[in-house]
């Protein structure tokens, strides 16, 4: 796993479907003096997800503004179709689900070919046997605690128990990422089990300070887990 493209932990990754997207270049301006260091950008086709947001073409865009890492989560049908676009786009790290591709090796080794980091997520009705033959394969695994597709929803804690099968399975060789219900109350127990990157949209987005909002979920996240530097 490439340095340049893991910033130190705990990470603190902005969910973008959340931000003002009447203001997108301030609200990164924003972001980059609060502190952030990944972005985290939704993408969702209306088909594997009941909702649609932004694709690469909207990316690339913002890539010309900002340094920060991407951190593309491909919530769509048939990503191997697209994927080529979001590596030109200049996005870090791509994730996909295992939903959408029940055999990905394929992919994830072409997202890995490009120098990206290669993911792979689960939703909260898929069990951690479904991914475990991707060991050795995957550099991040995305555990949603909520239903991919909209933000703002609770955490089911079904997830943090998934955490630690995935940390206990793949062991320290691949980033653990967790997306949905996340903020100051939840950020304890899926940090203790072994989260490394905290995706959040509201608890950012909706408060009047993202610089406070992000530093005191690295605080807690730092507090409550042994494994961060």
């Amino acid at each position: 796993m490439s340095k340049q493209l893991l910033p130190s932990k705990p990470i603190i990754a902005p969910s973008m479907l959340k931000c003002d997207f009447g203001d997108l270049e301030q609200e990164i301006q924003n972001l980059e003096s609060a502190g952030a260091k990944t972005l985290h950008l939704d993408v969702m086709d209306g088909h594997f997800v009941p909702n649609l947001s932004y694709g690469a073409l909207v990316i690339e865009k913002l890539r010309e503004r900002t340094e920060l890492i991407f951190d593309a989560h491909l919530m769509i049908s048939n990503p191997e179709k697209y994927v080529d676009s979001y590596i030109k786009a200049g996005c870090e790290w791509i994730t996909v689900h295992i939903e959408a591709v029940p055999e990905p090796e394929e992919l994830l080794q072409k997202i890995r070919n490009a120098g990206c980091l290669a993911g792979i997520a689960i939703n909260p009705g898929t069990q951690v046997s479904e991914i475990e033959l991707l060991k050795g394969k995957v550099d991040l695994v995305l555990v949603m605690s909520v239903e991919p597709g909209f933000g703002g929803q609770k955490f089911q804690p079904i997830a943090i128990s998934k955490v630690e099968e995935v940390r206990q399975h793949f062991g320290d060789d691949v980033l653990i990422s967790i997306d949905g219900g996340i903020g100051p109350q939840t950020i304890p127990e899926v940090a203790k089990a072994g989260v490394d990157v905290f995706v959040a949209g509201s608890t950012i987005f909706e408060t009047a300070c993202y610089e406070t909002a992000i530093r005191e979920m690295s605080e807690i996240a730092r507090t409550h887990s042994l494994s961060y530097n």
